[in-house]
């Protein structure tokens, strides 16, 4: 059956011999099949993507957390605010500045109720609300973050924002370890922060299943957190039994009947979220789900006159599906051929058009491969699998947007070899090649996983540094270069100069910034090199002897 000449040779024998009630019979099965799957396909399909959508949105709230939380005026604030027995003091300059950053940091993400700076006993350091709600993090939160670096309690009701909320929290480290400047530095406390998840309820709203569908979050213990049709406290109220919450777990990813928390018997789907301990369910009513079957057999009933009237249509309609596979290739074909890479097509059943769509996507594959390849050849050196040169630009580029925007800081890093060329006369290219390969790496365990490193160029180096003030930067700069000086080489020594700047306070554009860490980086040389000098300002560190 998987060829042409057998399917048309099947339609005429089906068109001859089987009796007009038994096609219409077959008929009629079929379409109640198609209708009850396209029914199950639907809620996999807005379960699938409501558990996408929610993911992300964890995702992102560890990533701006976690970026929070390093931050220069937490960890630096933090470390310098006064003890008495031990405990900070909740007054003064530094507790001041700690907390205008962690009301301006509320002020811009509109999921935030709250921004809390916790000791490592929970304890409230600082805050950007002033009414002093209790933190109710799970007991094993200390032990969370040290494995995960993230932690989160179970969802509440907030009463004052009325929202369902969760209390989430990642770990605040020393200044030093927190830009990635030593391994498993000082822990400082927690960043905490009560997220409203208003934010997670208008996207279930969107993916909604049906026209009296719903679709929600449940913890694992069947406890309902928010729905597609709003959130209240008398809704986080209700849940699963045990036995119920475990039926559904072990159905995960299928269509399924079932009783909703509701008492209506429904129709849904269930998948869980992997970054949260929540699952989505999806449902519709039964009634709704199987009025289309319904629906169709009384018209089919109606239509038998009509199939006998029409035996040639059916010629028509099978003459469609053989073209349609087809048609779906001459169109695939014309999107790879305007660029489109993203593409693949279902292979249904054997025979020629079968294996063509096989080897169709095997194309597809290839030359999507071999574009992401000469992506990344184009985007990094290939010697020291660094950025290249190209690639920094349009990063600095970015970064100087984001911090105008943001008003943050973010400082560069341009370093260059000394002696370089006599270097690589004394001891020959291979020599040189290993010690470019060795820098970078050292450039890359000196920085941070948000920082980014690239070849400018030669013997040159360049490492932006996001969320980072110029003192901060300089001592990383200092680190790299007693680092490289201390580098046992195969053969012979090296060492760097660095030259540093800051945004915006040596230029507000990439290229500005770029020629001030760079004339900052001819001072360091015409200085002796060896040594870290900052933009517009006198050297930082003097000559070391080589």
């Amino acid at each position: 059956m998987s060829s042409i000449r057998a399917k048309m040779l099947m339609f005429a024998v089906v068109a001859t011999l089987v009796p007009s009630l038994t096609t219409v019979w077959i008929s009629y099965i079929e379409n109640k099949r198609a209708l009850v799957g396209k029914a199950s396909e639907e809620l996999l399909g807005v379960t699938a993507q409501a558990v996408r959508e929610a993911d992300l949105w964890t995702k992102e709230l560890r990533y701006d957390l976690r970026v929070f939380s390093s931050s220069y005026e937490v960890t630096e604030n933090l470390e310098h605010m006064p003890l008495v027995r031990g405990e900070p003091v909740l007054s003064g300059i530094y507790h001041k500045r700690l907390a205008d950053y962690l009301n301006s940091v509320r002020d811009k993400f509109r999921d935030y109720s709250e921004l809390l700076v916790l000791d490592e006993h929970a304890h409230v350091v600082a805050s950007s609300s002033n009414k002093g709600i209790r933190v109710a993090l799970p007991q094993e939160w200390a032990s969370d973050l040290r494995t995960s670096g993230w932690t989160q309690s179970a969802p509440y009701w907030d009463s004052t924002a009325g929202q369902a909320s969760i209390l989430v929290a990642v770990p605040i480290q020393s200044g030093a370890a927190s830009r990635g400047r030593a391994a498993g530095g000082r822990s400082l406390g927690a960043l905490a922060a009560r997220v409203n998840l208003r934010t997670v309820a208008d996207t279930l709203r969107h993916f909604a299943p049906g026209e009296s569908g719903q679709i929600y979050l449940m913890s694992r213990d069947g406890r309902i957190i928010v729905s597609s049709r709003g959130a209240s406290a008398a809704l986080m109220e209700q849940r699963y039994t045990p036995q119920s919450a475990n039926w559904l777990l072990a159905r995960e990813g299928r269509a399924v009947q079932f009783t909703s928390f509701t008492g209506e018997r429904v129709v849904g789907s269930m998948r869980a979220v992997p970054s949260l301990e929540w699952v989505v369910v999806s449902e519709i009513p039964s009634v709704e789900a199987f009025s289309q079957v319904a629906r169709l057999r009384n018209v089919t009933l109606g239509i038998v006159t009509l199939l006998l009237a029409v035996v040639g249509a059916f010629a028509y309609l099978l003459s469609l599906l053989i073209v349609r596979p087809l048609d779906r290739l001459t169109q695939a074909a014309s999107r790879v051929a305007g660029g489109d890479l993203d593409i693949g097509l279902p292979v249904r059943g054997g025979g020629e058009v079968g294996y063509l769509t096989q080897v169709f996507n095997n194309m597809v594959v290839r030359l999507r491969e071999s574009h992401v390849e000469l992506e990344r050849l184009s985007l990094t050196d290939p010697l020291t699998g660094l950025y290249n040169r190209l690639r920094m630009m349009e990063v600095v580029e970015n970064e100087v947007r984001r911090s105008r925007r943001l008003r943050h800081p973010f400082a560069v890093l341009m370093a260059d070899l000394d002696l370089f060329k006599k270097y690589n006369d004394a001891h020959g290219h291979p020599a040189g090649d290993a010690v470019l390969k060795r820098v970078g790496a050292i450039m890359r365990e000196a920085s941070r996983d948000v920082d980014f490193v690239a070849r400018y160029g030669g013997e040159e180096f360049l490492l932006m540094m996001p969320e980072t003030e110029i003192e901060g930067a300089i001592e990383v700069a200092e680190r790299i270069r007693n680092k490289i000086a201390a580098e046992k080489l195969p053969v012979g020594a090296i060492t760097v100069s660095v030259g540093v700047a800051a945004f915006p306070g040596h230029g507000d554009a990439a290229e500005a910034l770029i020629a001030a860490a760079d004339a900052a980086l001819y001072e360091a040389k015409r200085a002796g090199g060896n040594c870290v000098t900052a933009a517009a300002k006198s050297r930082v560190s003097a000559p070391k002897t080589l």
